[in-house]
């Protein structure tokens, strides 16, 4: 049989069916904005970086699928993110551009306010920064006489389930910092953010040994996929 003729090389190759496609979401996201998409079309147009080659809607649905949501995809563990077909380094640090991109506006929301006078500001911060987290973080809000925000810190990382924390090393900070309030945070990787006994212990403690020097405790928010949960607000503190 004849040989099947090629494209000769002055014709263009056939663009890839996904250009239309990619053209048409950003078309439909410039115009009607972000709440006009899905999640994993969002994740579609994240993806477009990493792979100029390939359609993006497969790996954007397969991640969804694996992880649950798009907060999920963007704050799960890098390990992880390599558990999925066809996911490559490209796609990983595009991902992870999104995490530290939702964090610094959180952070930035938080320093330009009074922290107490935006009590969710507060809340959406540390869900972002810690809730998605495969480990245990603790983490130090620390505050001036106004409640403006002076440092955010990470006190200690621990396990899936458990992170030390030293009462004293709380409190000098605070001191080294001339903060007069803090707010601890820490998250549950489970996802519940129910206070165990051990958190709620330790929370005594520090209030224990920083309020006679004059440093406030104003909460200890723990966060998880599942929500959050305030010690203050449940009358544990």
């Amino acid at each position: 049989m004849p040989a099947k003729p090629s494209t000769p090389p002055d014709q263009p190759a056939e663009t890839p069916h996904y250009h239309g496609h990619r053209e048409r979401l950003r078309e439909r996201f410039h115009a009607a904005g972000p709440e006009a998409l899905s999640d994993y079309e969002l994740l579609e147009m994240a993806l477009f970086p990493a792979l100029p080659r390939r359609d993006t809607k497969p790996l954007a649905k397969a991640l969804l699928n694996k992880f649950g949501s798009f907060a999920e995809v963007i704050h799960a563990p890098i390990a992880r993110l390599r558990e999925v077909d066809g996911i490559g380094e490209a796609s990983i640090n595009q991902i992870k551009l999104l995490a530290a991109a939702a964090h610094r506006v959180a952070k930035g929301e938080i320093k330009r306010k009074v922290a107490l006078s935006s009590w969710n500001d507060v809340i959406d911060y540390c869900r972002t920064g810690l809730a998605f987290g495969d480990k245990e973080q603790f983490r130090l809000l620390f505050l001036d006489k106004r409640n403006q925000l002076i440092a955010d810190e990470i006190q200690q990382t621990g396990t899936v389930d458990h992170t030390p924390v030293y009462p004293r090393e709380v409190i000098k900070r605070a001191l080294e910092l001339s903060a007069t309030a803090l707010i601890l945070v820490h998250n549950h990787p489970s996802g519940d953010p129910t206070p165990s006994q051990a958190d709620i212990h330790m929370t005594k403690a520090i209030i224990q040994i920083a309020t006679p020097l004059g440093i406030s405790v104003h909460d200890h928010i723990i966060v998880g996929k599942n929500g959050h949960a305030s010690l203050k607000g449940m009358r544990l503190i």
